[in-house]
């Protein structure tokens, strides 16, 4: 008997990004080796969005090879498993106010400021991230190929 279709349909796959807090992010070395960091994001539609600052290794690689794959995943148990990996292209973008704008997006899904996630009035933004976002740079994931897998489609079996 041939095993039942595991992946997600696109409107699953974003469905499950937007709930998952945590993306690993792997970029190429200089030497050829993998480069892998955990990263916080946000979801613009369907497109993976996340920021770093412009120094660090995972945008170095990305200049220089705009390649990466990120991965997002959950679930304990083996009926539980769920995970999006996306290979693509890396866009980059430096414009301080976009950078900016994305630190409130992220502000909102993530305890940034305080304890908890939370809305940013435009001054709050603007005092609490305007600097860095100066030095960050934005990454949007544009997809070549996507896979997908939710073992709770198959019922608890293989």
């Amino acid at each position: 008997m041939a095993r039942k279709d595991i992946s997600m349909t696109a409107a699953e796959v974003t469905a499950f990004l937007n709930e998952t807090s945590i993306l690993q992010v792997a970029t190429i070395g200089k030497d050829g080796s993998p480069h892998l960091a955990p990263m916080w994001f946000v979801m613009e539609g369907d497109t993976v969005v996340f920021r770093s600052f412009t120094r660090s290794q995972k945008i170095v690689n990305l200049q220089r090879d705009p390649r990466l794959t990120v991965l997002a995943e959950d679930g304990d148990a083996y009926a539980e498993l769920r995970g999006v990996m996306i290979k693509g292209e890396a866009r980059l973008v430096g414009d301080p106010d976009y950078v900016l704008a994305l630190y409130g997006r992220l502000a909102a899904k993530y305890a940034l400021v305080g304890d908890a996630p939370t809305e940013l009035s435009e001054e709050e933004l603007e005092a609490a991230f305007g600097r860095a976002a100066t030095k960050n740079t934005a990454v949007i994931v544009k997809p070549v190929k996507v896979a997908s897998w939710d073992h709770r489609k198959i019922g608890g079996g293989y």
